[in-house]
């Protein structure tokens, strides 16, 4: 048989298209090809396919060797390819029954050596495979995470040659079981924060609608503490998001995924670093941060167009990113908590330290985060500095994360049986619906509006939060003592 046809799978954000590895042997000089948009790491298989066949003590064709990665229209990239182009070459040439293949989807790297290497982004492969009803096989290393994919059959080999053993059926191939997810670290507990009630409070009310929510306060008052305790006041994600995030952690290489996960990039990080890129798209941390929270602490230290990049996401859930050749998206529903200090050195507005900086440093400040950004963000809250007698009295420890969690899981549940999903995701015509206004609470919000100068977007947002506030009274609508709260959170804290 000189012809053979593999079914492998392309990487292109979240998705995994499917390629036929199409391998032909024809007579003339020696010479081995390989077609159909295959970037630098693809063409580089050939050695690598070479030297792992004749190390597996199987014979190499000495002819004219023609690989097609079909569709053609479709860049392809990595050592995934490895693996399908040294099978198609076997049943090609006839050391491998090709009866059967087309039931299989192969992945992976070949060492020189003939063992079979990871991948990048098995998890979208395995979903891909399952839902075309094909088994995959991969290497051995990968296979537990593969196999976390409901439906999914995997099976996961050492090396090429236990895998042709397996497929002639001599020696039976082992379907891989899901790896054991990773024993959760304890989450940092909200009792662990002294005082401030105003800052727990929106926390609160961010974890049960799905908030965005920034701090501004002097150094040392608790900002990245109180950031930290976000997760664990989140209930478990629904299995579709968690599938999600598990998906594009594999894509970044990084197996261990925590259940509500925790990015704080560092203010040096790109907008590449933060949004996704490179020319293969990669998700960036608003991606790895999908179905948990972003932390950015020193908001305004970041580079202006690396936070203006957040505008979308913050708004679609999504991120777009537009290649020459293709364009991918990648799901990227975060939570965002931010914090700042009111001005360069820190201490403005503190009454315990004099603020150093004069009023064109604190303005200047203030605008590297545009006023877009800062719309988007539903709860602005100041954290001022703690009393010492607080901070040094044994019995200043508040309210656990457990309790507050119980009332989050229940608002939640309240906006599951409602809409289906959080008050933050509401568009605006499900807002009208679930949130009603009588005259008395239009006309209050007509004059925050003017007081405040809030925009359209600004105005939606405290109108998702009193719903939350709802909520978590039980309240099936908001009254006005919820509108007046959630106008609160749009005060200027850094004016």
């Amino acid at each position: 048989m000189d012809y053979a046809m593999i079914y492998s799978r392309a990487s292109a954000g979240l998705d995994a298209p499917l390629v036929r590895v199409e391998t032909h042997l024809a007579n003339g000089l020696p010479v081995f090809q390989v077609v159909g948009m295959p970037e630098t790491a693809v063409r580089e298989s050939r050695d690598r396919v070479r030297s792992a066949l004749l190390s597996s003590c199987f014979a190499f064709p000495e002819r004219r060797i023609t690989v097609n990665l079909a569709p053609a229209d479709l860049p392809k990239g990595g050592s995934r390819f490895d693996l399908p182009i040294a099978l198609g070459i076997l049943a090609a040439s006839g050391q491998l029954p090709a009866e059967g293949l087309g039931a299989w989807e192969f992945i992976g790297e070949l060492a020189l050596d003939g063992g079979l290497r990871p991948v990048p982004g098995v998890v979208p492969v395995s979903i891909a495979a399952a839902d075309a009803g094909r088994r995959l096989a991969l290497p051995g290393a990968a296979a537990g995470e593969a196999a976390r994919v409901p439906g999914s059959r995997v099976f996961g080999a050492p090396d090429l040659l236990s895998l042709c053993a397996g497929l002639r059926g001599t020696r039976p191939l082992e379907q891989a079981t899901a790896a054991a997810a990773a024993a959760p670290l304890p989450a940092p507990d909200l009792a662990d924060v002294v005082g401030q009630p105003g800052a727990r409070r929106a926390l609160e009310i961010a974890a049960a609608g799905g908030h965005h929510l920034l701090f501004t306060g002097p150094p040392g008052t608790g900002k990245t503490m109180l950031a930290s305790r976000l997760p664990g006041l989140l209930p478990p994600p629904e299995p579709r998001l968690a599938l999600e995030s598990l998906a594009l952690h594999s894509l970044a290489g990084q197996g261990s995924v925590p259940e509500r996960p925790f990015r704080a990039p560092h203010h040096s990080a790109t907008a590449a670093a933060l949004v996704g890129g490179g020319s293969v798209p990669r998700p960036g941390e608003i991606s790895l941060a999908h179905g948990g929270v972003l932390f950015l602490d020193e908001l305004p230290e970041f580079g202006r167009h690396a936070l203006d990049m957040l505008r979308e996401p913050l708004e679609a859930g999504r991120i777009s990113l537009a290649r020459a050749r293709h364009r991918v998206s990648f799901p990227a529903r975060f939570q965002l908590v931010a914090a700042m200090n009111p001005c360069p050195c820190g201490y403005d507005g503190d009454p315990d330290h004099a603020c150093r900086c004069t009023p064109e440093q604190v303005s200047r400040y203030r605008q590297r985060v545009s006023g877009p950004l800062l719309d988007r963000i539903d709860l602005h809250v100041p954290v001022p500095r703690p009393p010492p007698r607080d901070l040094l009295a044994r019995t200043a420890r508040g309210e656990g994360s457990a309790a507050v969690r119980e009332r989050v899981r229940a608002a939640r549940n309240r906006q599951r049986t409602r809409q289906g999903r959080c008050n933050a995701e509401l568009d605006d015509e499900t807002l009208a619906h679930y949130c009603p206004l009588d005259d008395a609470s239009r006309e209050l919000l007509a004059q925050a509006t003017e007081r405040l100068g809030l925009s359209p977007r600004a105005l939606k947002r405290c109108l998702r939060v009193a719903l939350t506030l709802g909520d978590l009274a039980g309240a099936t609508a908001p009254g006005r003592a919820q509108l007046v709260e959630a106008l609160g959170y749009r005060q200027p804290t850094t004016e």
